[in-house]
């Protein structure tokens, strides 16, 4: 019963921005930190940032200084704030506990293209 639809990906050249959205329904636990995660084509699915309860954030090496990480608890909204974004963030991006305690939705496709 708990849905989880992100939004907000798109085309981008190398070095924009884009925010991603996560919109959340049904229960979800509170015990646990969430996150995005993102796939690219025959890749596996990587943690990339993640935000506690208390609000402290972490990165993943890659974006670490690109990307922002950041809840509105009222809203039930996730959000991801991505600068300088090069070619090798192109996947699609996901949100969910982390660990990962639900299904997974469509998820919103990053490309970072010329």
């Amino acid at each position: 019963q708990v849905r989880l639809v992100e939004s907000g990906g798109g085309l981008v050249q190398p070095g924009g921005s884009l925010t991603l959205s996560c919109a959340a329904s049904g229960t979800i636990s509170s015990r646990y930190a969430v996150g995005w995660y993102r796939q690219a084509p025959g890749k596996q699915r990587e943690l990339v940032a993640h935000i506690t309860n208390s609000g402290s954030t972490n990165y993943v090496d890659s974006v670490k200084g690109r990307f922002t990480i950041s809840r509105d608890n009222a809203k039930r909204t996730l959000y991801l704030q991505m600068n300088s974004l090069r070619p090798e963030d192109t996947a699609v991006y996901y949100c969910n506990t982390f660990p990962a305690l639900y299904s997974w939705g469509q998820g919103t496709q990053v490309t970072v293209s010329s």
